[in-house]
């Protein structure tokens, strides 16, 4: 099935590459040629999918971060499932807004997690009961081990799945594992930076494509056919961070699994955050709202980024441990 991607066109403005962020794929040249790289399923997996927690479950009661000069009103995330969504901006709803992607440069960090926790971080498009995420997250449940590793995940109404470990997604490009390990690449907090551009563009054909770099390749995309809000364009937008933690157990760390402190080469952050609009066109998002709840923090501001002056969702904290 080709792809009817006409509206991606290279955009001087975000694909070059920063001095600072850097990303690796694969390490040994990818899949030989003609082929993918298709997970094998276990039965560990089987297990492990089956004990992953249930999609989130929210509502938001508004509030006003009145700290925040770049963002509007700040909402509380509440979940019965025990989900923190909470450093997140997000574009302003607008029952009329069109959206026909996002993007996003997202900092790699590790941070600690045991049991049945997680913490990463993830780009969201949401329609109705549709969502579509694509970003990094530490999750031993998901993956069996504590590594940083990158993930897909799609919600059509009460149907969701992670990866490739049910029919759903389309995988055409052999050189990115969609659980491809970033260990050797995470960033250390005041030194070397490393980071992971990627982006979902609906195509013509209204399927929904993944993309990585600042070249946009493309990895593979999920059919018009899973959905039924998002057979049409997006009404919701979100960057940020996102972690979990079962009843009655402390909140894991977040991003760097420090407080942001508004400095890029030490706080967690999402950069380059952009949307598609209905007609393609890329639009660098200047104003969001903010999501918080407690123990963690997130602002959406703008600094300096080389000879230029970029917005930033800075999020993260130490979850309720006591690093600090």
């Amino acid at each position: 099935m080709k792809p009817t991607l006409s509206r991606i066109k290279k955009d001087s403005t975000f694909s070059s590459a920063t001095n600072r962020s850097s990303t690796i794929w694969s390490k040994d040249g990818g899949c030989p040629f003609g082929t993918i790289p298709v997970k094998r399923i276990t039965k560990d997996d089987l297990i492990r999918l089956r004990r992953m927690p249930p999609p989130e479950d929210v509502t938001f009661d508004d509030e006003y971060d009145v700290s925040n000069n770049n963002s509007g009103p700040n909402r509380r995330y509440v979940s019965s499932q025990g989900y923190k969504v909470v450093a997140i901006a997000r574009i302003p709803y607008n029952p009329n807004s069109k959206f026909a992607g996002a993007g996003m440069d997202t900092v790699l960090y590790n941070p600690q997690v045991k049991g049945q926790q997680h913490s990463g971080s993830r780009l969201k498009i949401q329609k109705g009961l549709d969502i579509l995420q694509v970003g990094w997250r530490v999750d031993p449940t998901l993956y069996g081990d504590t590594d940083t590793r990158f993930f897909i995940h799609y919600q059509a109404d009460k149907i969701h799945c992670f990866n490739t470990l049910c029919p759903g997604f389309v995988q055409v490009n052999y050189d990115v594992p969609l659980d491809n390990s970033f260990m050797d690449t995470i960033s250390q907090r005041g030194g070397k930076h490393w980071g992971v551009k990627v982006y979902i563009d609906r195509d013509l054909a209204g399927n929904w494509w993944l993309l990585v770099s600042q070249d946009f390749t493309r990895v593979g995309f999920w059919p018009q056919s899973l959905f039924t809000d998002l057979k049409s364009f997006a009404t919701n937008v979100d960057w940020g961070g996102v972690v979990y933690s079962p009843p009655g157990v402390p909140e894991p760390p977040m991003g760097s699994s420090y407080f942001p402190i508004e400095d890029s080469n030490y706080d967690a952050y999402c950069a380059d955050v952009i949307v598609f609009n209905e007609k393609g066109k890329i639009i660098e998002v200047d104003k969001t709202i903010t999501h918080t709840d407690n123990p963690y923090k997130v602002e959406f501001i703008q600094l300096s980024r080389g000879a230029k002056h970029k917005y930033f969702v800075l999020y993260g904290g130490p979850g309720e441990s006591t690093h600090v």
